[in-house]
């Protein structure tokens, strides 16, 4: 099976730009060997005659570099299952992470091929490298008009953090699409394809999908859900760790919290609430590096945060809560209950975690 793993959340807040080391991993399908030298990136689709790109042929062109966000489509799935089983990988609060991605804007060799808004083409197909046994690649797909936007920072990335791509994370060249969830970040990308269609790929047609708490197994129609693009707010505590105990002098009556917040599509985080009262109160928490933007600019990477939380008067345990409120006034969903999904996917609802206070 392919390797598949996150940090310890204590330290991935460490930094607002996620060291290689400690930047989750999901592959789906084995991790492909790939010669720089020998790399092609074909181009093909609706309108389109078939060109073949090498590493170098992408090198050369304009480089850009996009400080983003990728977030797995299951980060927290594993308290969305505490409501009810669910599929996929069981994952914690740091299946995410933020890097410095550098490469080739993929609106500029659209451009460049000719491709523009009157294309009879909807949506930009993406492939792979790693393929399964059957040798049918991974696949996903963004819209057209995402790909198209200048804005909207679409890359075909070279480099991670200023260093050529980790082979777990897409070496030589992967898609980077900035406020889209992890899946159409395609890695090891082979082949680009516009087309009137989206990718068919399992991943695309048949899971990253969301459905109503009722939809079971025996109910579920993917075709009747659209497949999820951006992703909604989120925000995880990282310090301190959920069932831990936090010492504090007997005459301090504030612990220290911290974590990150972000939301797809581009919208800064303007907010991070935090209760331990159960919301009979609330504290805002200090947003620190990625919430700056100028008026109209995206904002794709996360923000981290930090609060001196009061605690209830001779409080032993609390459980501390938080939300986070993005540039379009969305929150976070109070349980999971309302949101349980079969998937377990977009697991969104206020994080929670419960501490002892040990007085010194």
């Amino acid at each position: 099976k392919p390797f598949n793993g996150e940090p310890p959340s204590q330290v991935l807040v460490q930094n607002h730009i996620t060291p290689e080391e400690l930047f989750f991993v999901r592959n789906h399908l084995p991790v492909p060997e790939v010669d720089p030298d020998e790399y092609e990136l074909e181009i093909t689709g609706v309108g389109l005659e078939t060109k073949i790109f090498s590493l170098e042929d992408l090198k050369k062109m304009p480089r850009y570099t996009v400080t983003s966000t990728v977030m797995c489509a299951g980060n927290r799935r594993s308290e969305m299952s505490q409501i009810k089983p669910v599929k996929g990988l069981s994952w914690g609060h740091a299946a995410i992470g933020n890097a410095e991605w550098t490469g080739v804007k993929l609106s500029d060799l659209l451009k460049k091929l000719g491709v523009n808004e009157s294309s009879k083409a909807l949506h930009v197909q993406f492939e792979g490298l790693d393929t399964d046994v059957t040798n049918k690649p991974y696949g996903a797909s963004i819209p057209l008009s995402k790909a198209l936007d200048p804005r909207g920072d679409v890359l075909l990335a070279y480099e991670m953090n200023g260093k050529p791509l980790p082979r777990d994370h897409g070496f030589p060249v992967r898609a980077v699409v900035p406020g889209i969830v992890g899946a159409r970040n395609v890695k090891w990308l082979s082949k680009i394809i516009l087309s009137e269609e989206e990718s068919d790929s399992h991943w695309q047609r048949n899971d990253y999908k969301g459905f109503s708490p009722s939809v079971d197994w025996d109910t579920v129609d993917f075709s009747k859900s659209p497949a999820i693009q951006e992703l909604p707010v989120i925000s995880a505590i990282c310090v301190p760790l959920n069932e831990s105990t936090v010492c504090v002098d007997e005459d301090e009556d504030k612990i220290p919290v911290k974590g990150y917040a972000w939301s797809g599509g581009g919208r800064a985080i303007i907010r991070v609430d935090l209760t331990c009262d159960g919301g009979a109160t609330w504290h805002t928490a200090k947003l620190n590096v990625g919430n700056e933007r100028k008026p109209g600019e995206h904002v794709w990477s996360w923000t981290l945060w930090e609060a001196e939380l009061p605690l209830p008067k001779d409080a032993d345990e609390v459980v501390i809560s938080v939300k986070a409120v993005d540039s379009s006034y969305n929150t976070q969903p109070e349980s999971f209950e309302n949101i349980w999904n079969l998937r377990g996917v977009l697991n969104n609802a206020y994080h929670r975690v419960k501490v002892k206070i040990s007085k010194n």
